[in-house]
């Protein structure tokens, strides 16, 4: 969050499957940060959650695509 103050969340779609939820996100913002390049940035990806006997989210596996993460820390988006 301190690398990207004006970050945006979305959440795409939401699906649920017994105590497996899989939840598609994108993010939004820019690297104003300390030591930030200022560049924009719109990366999606999903968290694969397990949910446990309370409710609660137990467990989160988070993926994206950490090479086009760091491309776009390079140059940005339009």
């Amino acid at each position: 969050m301190v690398m990207f103050p004006d970050l945006e969340l979305t959440m795409d779609d939401l699906n649920v499957d017994g105590g497996h939820t899989i939840y598609h996100w994108t993010l939004a913002g820019s690297n104003k940060g300390p030591g930030g390049t200022g560049k924009k940035l719109r990366i999606s990806g999903y968290e694969e959650w397990t949910i446990g006997a309370d409710g609660l989210i137990a467990q989160s596996l988070g993926h994206f695509d950490e090479e086009e993460f760091q491309r776009q820390l390079k140059i940005g988006i339009e």
